[in-house]
């Protein structure tokens, strides 16, 4: 029987970890940022293939993002662990995205409400009321959406 493919068998050069160490994450592909993540294949298969076979199942990184745990975990070579992990990982992202340093924003007109809010509401599925509240001096001092249910 025919030994599967596995991280291992690449040259060193190649590998994510040793890309990353070398070019930055900037230079990685998302296949090898998620294999990053995932760490492991399963038994026989590298977990480039994992990373590959996700991306495919959702079409794109933004399919892989707005996937559930459920239908993550339905993935072969991807557990109820494995998803967290993504999960966690892109919600990591989401909030750096939408963190503010130091002084709170100031909402003066619709493009500044827009961009602190874009991040948060772009991936939703489900239309939402988006409320911003404001102290005094037009500086965003919270932030709230709410799913709008709808029948059809």
């Amino acid at each position: 029987m025919k030994k599967s493919f596995t991280i291992h068998d690449l040259p060193t050069s190649e590998r994510p970890r040793e890309r990353l160490q070398k070019l930055g994450a900037e230079a990685l592909s998302a296949q090898e940022i998620l294999a990053l993540i995932l760490g492991r294949g399963i038994a026989g298969e590298s977990v480039m293939v994992t990373a590959q076979r996700l991306l495919g199942e959702f079409g794109s990184l933004k399919g892989v993002a707005a996937a559930s745990l459920e239908q993550l975990s339905h993935v072969k070579g991807i557990g109820l662990a494995k998803a967290a992990q993504i999960k966690a990982a892109f919600e990591l992202g989401k909030r750096l995205a939408t963190s503010v340093e130091g002084p709170r924003a100031v909402i003066r007109n619709a493009s500044d409400a827009a961009a602190l809010m874009m991040e948060e509401l772009r991936h939703r599925e489900q239309e939402c009321l988006a409320a911003i509240f404001l102290d005094n001096f037009l500086s965003n001092s919270a932030a709230a959406w709410y799913p709008i249910p709808f029948k059809r």
